[in-house]
C-alpha cells in the first residue's frame, strides 16, 4: 500500500495479515480492557467533577479515535487520572462543579485541546514532548497524585464539603469537619481499600479496582445503601454518548487558552511515553507526530460527542499488550464492550457508594507516584532533586496547570545556567604518544608553556556563554600568556554573537603583541568564522583544522620566552 495512504489511515497498515487467531487474541484484550476501564472510566469522571457517565463515554470514542489514527498498535487512549485532575484544576477555577456551565466548559476546553493537538501534529513537531523533562514529568505526576488523593478524602469519610476548594482550605475544611465523619461510609471505604490491596499482593492477575468495587459495593448494599445515608455514584443514562456540539461555548475559549494548552501538553506527553514505552517491547517504532494527530482527533471529535480530555494509560495500554493485542481492533472492541454496559447495564453504576469510588481513587493514586523513580532522582542529582521538589509544590500550591511549566522553567533556567559557563580546561600535548593529543595538564600534572595556552572549551560558545569564555581570555592574559589557542573540537556550536566576541578577542590580542588561535572547530563553525564580516578581523592565518598546525604557527613568531631561558627548562620546546 502507498506510504501515504497509510500515513492518512495509519490503522490500514495493520490490516495485512490479519486473520481469524489475531482477530480472537484482539477480541481479549479488548474484553481485558473493558473491565479495567468501567470503574476506572467512573472514578475518573468524578475526579474531573463530572457524572459518572462522560468517564464512561470517554472510554468509547476517543480509544477508537486514536487507535485509527496513532501509530501505536497498543496504545490505548482513554479517560486517565493526571488529564481529570488538570481538567477539574483548570475548569473549576472558572466556574465551580455545580455551576450549569461546567460541562460546557469542561467540553469547550477538550475541543481547544483536540484543536491544539491536531495542529501539532499537522506541524510534525512530535519532537516538542521531548522539551518537557522526565523529572518535570514526575513531580507533577506525584503531586496531581496527592491531589487526587485529597479531593476524596471527604467521601472516604462521609462528610459533605463544597466543591472549589484548593488543597489548602480542603485540608482545613476536612479537618474541621472531621466530627461528622459518619462510621459506615469509613467502615464501606476501609473494606474496598484492604480488598485492593490484598487482592493486589495475592493475586496480582485478578482485576484488582474492579474486585475492591464489588466488594465494596456489597458492604454499602448490606448497609442498607442509599436508604441508610450512604451517597452512592448514580446511575448512568442508558444511551449512546449524546451529541454536544450546542455545548462547545467559542466565546469562552479565551479565558481556558491558557489551560489548554497545558492539557494538551501533558496528554500529548502521557500518550507518547506509553506508545514508546509499549513499543519499546513489541519492537514497534513510533511516530510522535502521528500520535500527535491521533490523539488531537480524537479530543477534538470525543468533545463533540460529550467526551471529556483523553490521553494514553499506561494501565490499560500495558494490560492490552499483556492481553496479547495485535493490532489497534482490540481498543475498538474494548469500547464496544462498555457501550454494551452503558446500553444494557445503565443501573450498575447506582449501587456503587462514593465511599468505595474514594477508596478506588485512593489506590489509583498510589499507583501514579513513580517512587523508584522518585527514589532515584533524589541519590542522583541535587539540582534534578530541586526540578522534582518544585514541581511538586507548584502541582500542590499552584493550578496544576501552571505547575508543568513552572518545572520546564526551572529546568530550562538550570541549563542555560550551565551552558552559560562552560568548562575552560588547559591542555598540552602529550610529547611521548603518537599523534601527540591533547590532555588536561592539570589533571595529569603535565608542564605547561609560560607563555601559551592551550584552552579547551567544553560546551556551547553562544551569546549566553561568550563572557564566561571572554573572563577566561582576559585572565590569561592577566597571568602573562601572550598567546592563546582556543581548541574548539568540543564546542557544540558558535552563533554570530560568539563568533563577534572571538573577533574582538584576536585585535585585543594582537594589539598587545600576542595573538588569539582558532583549531579543531566544527565545520558549521568554521564557516561562519570565515564569512568575509569576520575572517577580515580574525585572519585565515589564524583558523586551523589541527592542534598541532596552530601551536606550529604560533611558535613562528614566538620567541623562546624568557622563563626557558633563564631556568634551562624547555616547556616551549616540548610544545613544539
Amino acid at each position: 500500500m502507498p506510504d501515504r495512504l497509510i500515513r492518512l489511515l495509519p490503522f490500514i497498515g495493520a490490516w495485512p495479515g490479519l486473520g481469524r487467531r489475531q482477530m480472537l487474541a484482539d477480541l481479549r484484550a479488548g474484553l481485558t480492557g473493558a473491565i479495567i476501564v468501567l470503574p476506572q472510566g467512573v472514578a475518573y469522571a468524578l475526579i474531573a467533577g463530572l457524572p459518572a457517565q462522560y468517564g464512561l463515554y470517554t472510554a468509547i470514542i476517543p480509544p477508537v479515535i486514536a487507535g485509527l489514527f496513532g501509530s501505536s498498535h497498543h496504545l490505548v487512549s482513554g479517560p486517565t487520572a493526571a488529564i481529570s485532575i488538570v481538567v477539574f484544576s483548570v475548569v473549576s477555577g472558572i466556574v465551580p462543579p455545580e455551576h450549569p456551565a461546567f460541562l460546557s466548559y469542561v467540553l469547550t476546553l477538550t475541543f481547544m485541546v483536540g484543536v491544539i493537538q491536531l495542529m501539532l501534529g499537522i506541524a510534525r513537531v512530535g519532537t516538542l514532548v521531548n522539551f518537557i523533562p522526565h523529572t518535570v514529568v514526575v513531580g507533577f505526576t506525584a503531586g496531581a497524585a496527592v491531589v487526587i488523593a485529597v479531593s476524596q478524602v471527604h467521601h472516604f469519610l462521609g462528610i459533605r464539603l463544597e466543591a472549589g476548594y484548593g488543597l489548602v482550605d480542603r485540608l482545613r475544611a476536612i479537618s474541621g469537619a472531621l466530627p461528622a465523619t459518619e462510621p459506615q461510609a469509613v467502615i464501606i471505604g476501609g473494606v474496598t481499600l484492604a480488598t485492593a490491596l490484598l487482592v493486589r499482593a495475592y493475586r496480582p492477575r485478578w482485576p484488582v479496582l474492579l474486585s475492591a468495587m464489588a466488594v465494596g459495593t456489597g458492604v454499602g448494599a448490606l448497609s442498607g445503601g442509599a436508604a441508610a445515608g450512604v451517597q452512592m455514584v448514580g446511575a448512568t443514562p442508558g444511551a449512546l454518548p449524546p451529541p454536544s456540539f450546542d455545548l462547545i461555548a467559542f466565546e469562552r475559549m479565551p479565558e481556558l487558552a491558557s489551560g489548554a494548552l497545558a492539557v494538551a501538553m501533558i496528554a500529548l506527553i502521557e500518550a507518547v511515553a506509553i506508545a514508546k514505552a509499549v513499543g519499546m517491547r513489541s519492537h514497534q517504532r513510533i511516530d510522535g507526530s502521528q500520535e500527535f494527530i491521533g490523539q488531537g482527533l480524537s479530543n477534538l471529535l470525543g468533545s463533540l460527542f460529550s467526551c471529556y480530555a483523553a490521553s494514553g494509560s499506561f494501565t490499560r495500554t500495558g494490560a492490552n499488550y499483556d492481553a496479547g493485542a495485535r493490532t489497534p481492533i482490540a481498543g475498538i472492541f474494548a469500547a464496544g464492550f462498555v457501550l454494551a454496559v452503558i446500553v444494557w447495564f445503565p443501573d450498575v453504576t447506582g449501587y456503587l457508594p462514593m465511599p468505595a469510588m474514594a477508596a478506588v481513587v485512593f489506590v489509583i493514586a498510589w499507583n501514579l507516584i513513580d517512587w523508584n523513580r522518585l527514589r532515584d532522582i533524589v541519590r542522583a542529582s541535587r539540582e534534578e532533586t530541586t526540578i522534582l521538589a518544585v514541581t511538586v509544590l507548584a502541582t500542590l500550591f499552584l493550578g496544576l496547570e501552571f505547575a508543568i511549566y513552572v518545572g520546564v522553567f526551572l529546568s530550562l533556567l538550570l541549563f542555560l545556567k550551565h551552558s552559560a559557563r562552560p568548562n575552560l580546561v588547559s591542555v598540552v600535548p602529550m610529547t611521548d604518544r603518537p599523534g601527540r593529543p591533547l590532555r588536561n595538564a592539570h589533571k595529569r600534572g603535565l608542564a605547561e608553556c609560560p607563555q601559551v595556552l592551550i584552552l579547551r572549551v567544553d560546551g556551547p560558545l553562544f551569546f549566553g556563554s561568550l563572557d564566561h569564555v571572554r573572563e577566561g581570555l582576559w585572565a590569561a592574559c592577566d597571568r602573562g600568556y601572550s598567546h592563546v589557542i582556543i581548541e574548539g573540537s568540543a564546542i557544540e556550536r558558535v552563533d554570530l554573537a560568539a563568533a563577534e566576541m572571538l573577533a574582538q578577542e584576536t585585535e585585543r590580542m594582537r594589539d598587545r603583541g600576542g595573538g588569539l588561535w582558532l583549531c579543531g572547530f566544527k565545520d558549521d563553525a568554521l564557516r561562519l568564522l570565515r564569512h568575509p564580516v569576520l575572517s577580515s578581523r580574525i585572519g585565515e592565518q589564524n583558523l586551523f583544522s589541527r592542534a598541532g598546525d596552530a601551536i606550529a604557527a604560533v611558535f613562528e613568531t614566538a620567541p623562546l620566552c624568557d622563563a626557558c631561558q633563564r631556568e634551562g627548562a624547555d616547556v616551549c620546546r616540548l610544545l613544539r
